[in-house]
Parts: C-alpha cells; structure tokens; sequence
C-alpha cells in the first residue's frame, strides 16, 4: 500500500451518478486528501446509474426497495472494479451484506428537511399551505408526517432528483415538496426552501450523513478511512440505524429516527412510527448508551404502536 493511490493506480470512488451524490463523493475526495496529503489526481470518481434512478414513475417499494440505491455499487465493490463506494446513508439498506464495512462517516450535514412551495405561493411551514394543497414526496415518511399534521394535503408520489422535483414545481404540477436541507447545502441551493424545525418534523434516520463503505478483507483501505471517520457522527447515526433494525423498517415505513447531542454532551435519540396516512402514531424518546438504548426504544414503541401503525413493521 506504499505505492498506492498515484496517478497511475489511483483510488477509485464509486457513485451514484445524480449531482448531489457526485458531490458528496467529491467531498470524501477531499477529506482524504485533507488526512493523508493525496495527490489529487490519484483520486478518481467513477459513477453510475443505480437502477432506482432508472424508474421514476413508481414508489422504491414496488421496485425493489433501498436495494436498488446500493446493488449496482456493491457488485462493483465486490469484484474490485472500485475501492470504496460512496453513500447517501440514508438510503441504504439498514442490515448490509458482512462482505462490506462503512469504514467511514463523514461529519454529518443539516438532518433536517426543507419545505420548498412553487413560486408565488407563501408558506414557510406546512400549516401555511392553502387547503387541500398537492406536496410531493416518495418518502412514506414525509407523507405520513405532513398528514398527521394537516389531512387535508394530498401527498402524489414524487420521484427524481433535485432538479425533477422542482421542475415539478415550476410546472406547477405540485404545489410543495420536501427535500433534504444537508442534500440542498451540498447542491449550492443555500437559499431554496424553509427549514422546517425537528418538533414538528423529526427526520430520517441517517438524514444528512454521507458513508463510505470498502470491502470487509480489505484491512489497508479500512485503515486509510479511519482517519476521515467523524466520532461523533457515526454515533448518532448508529443509534438511529438500530432503531431502524429494532422496528423493521425498510423503505415502505414510515418511520422518523432523530439522534442529537445536548448541551452536556449526552446523545438523545427521539423516533416516531406512524399509520400510512399519519392518522395514527406512536412517538417516544431515549438517552443513548449503546445500541441496546436505541433497541429498547424500538421495542417500546412497538408494543405501544395502534395496529394500524404496528402492521407496516416486522421486527
């Protein structure tokens, strides 16, 4: 590993080829060349097309799931056609195949989301949207949350990448939609949308965090990854991604996980699972110790869920 990366055998980053994951692979480039002094040419990001990029027109649970983010990257990892793979946590699969490590967590951006309305239309929040307003999304999630809190508000599945979901807007097929605010930062759209603030919609599990994953038996590049690896990140997001496994959520879930440090440092995990429609919900919260802490709250949650929100959860 002496010789390596250089110009001629350089360290190749796979990724999705969408802009915004193109940029969170460039900003693992930078951090290892930050950690170790790389010669920027002998880092190379190869992207391709994952097959959720492909089908557009229908939800990820019909099509096969968080899967379809990962496959392509993880056969390409296997075989040794990349060395690490770059991911947008959030949309990977909470039990991973043991060939492969997230050898690395970058420090995480916003977790929360950002309203974003089509133009001439007032409303920071989601109370401000006019009756029976059409907020896109394809995350169960966000759909059952903006339910719960105004059931009046159609939610159409919304697929695609940043700029389709605005376009979507701009069209004005779609009155609103809510997209990712470390996704929007990362893309240069520092001014597009309103933060919406976590008491009202708690976020994703892994939400805003950026993994980079190498295969199992490849001990040198676990090694070079440790160095960019942010502590304080990988925690939260480990906590949240146990609640995840605790409740069986997959992508057809409508499930929020939010871990976050207070003032004295300890990390407070807060989750919510709800009904399809956000009609019925559960919500609790716990201080983080171990993994078993986020466990036990799914747990909790679980056996105090109304059946319409425990049938959509296997644990």
């Amino acid at each position: 590993m002496t010789d390596f990366p250089t110009a001629s055998r350089p360290l190749r980053l796979g990724t999705r080829a969408s802009p915004l994951a193109r940029a969170q692979a460039n900003m693992a480039v930078a951090a290892l060349i930050a950690a170790h002094g790389f010669d920027p040419q002998a880092l190379e990001i190869v992207p391709i097309t994952a097959a959720g990029d492909k089908v557009q027109d229908r939800a990820l649970a019909e099509i096969g799931g968080k899967a379809l983010w990962t496959r392509e990257l993880d056969a390409m990892l296997d075989a040794g056609v990349i060395d690490v793979a770059v991911h947008s946590l959030k949309d990977v699969e909470t039990i991973r195949d043991s060939r492969f490590v997230l050898g690395a967590m970058l420090e995480r951006g916003d977790p929360r989301d950002r309203l974003v309305v089509c133009e001439g239309l007032e409303a920071p929040t989601i109370a401000d949207l006019p009756p029976g307003a059409k907020l896109g999304t394809s995350s169960p999630r966000r759909a059952a949350q903006v339910r719960k809190l105004r059931p009046d508000i159609k939610t159409p599945l919304l697929r695609g990448n940043v700029a389709t979901r605005l376009s979507k807007l701009v069209s004005g097929e779609m009155d609103a939609t809510l997209l990712a605010a470390a996704g929007l930062e990362r893309l240069g759209m520092h001014e597009i949308g309103t933060v919406q603030p976590v008491d009202i919609l708690v976020p994703a599990a892994s939400q805003g965090a950026i993994g980079v994953e190498a295969r199992a038996e490849d001990g040198a590049m676990l090694a070079l990854l440790a160095a960019i690896d942010h502590g304080d990140t990988r925690r939260a997001v480990v906590a949240e991604r146990a609640f995840l496994a605790g409740v069986g959520g997959d992508c057809q879930s409508p499930v929020a996980a939010h871990a976050h440090y207070l003032p004295d440092g300890r990390l407070r995990l807060v989750a919510e699972l709800f009904s399809e429609d956000g009609g019925a919900h559960v919500a609790g919260e716990t201080m983080v110790e171990d993994e078993v802490s986020a466990a036990r709250l799914a747990q909790k949650l679980l056996s105090e869920a109304p059946v319409a929100v425990r049938r959509l959860f296997a644990p």
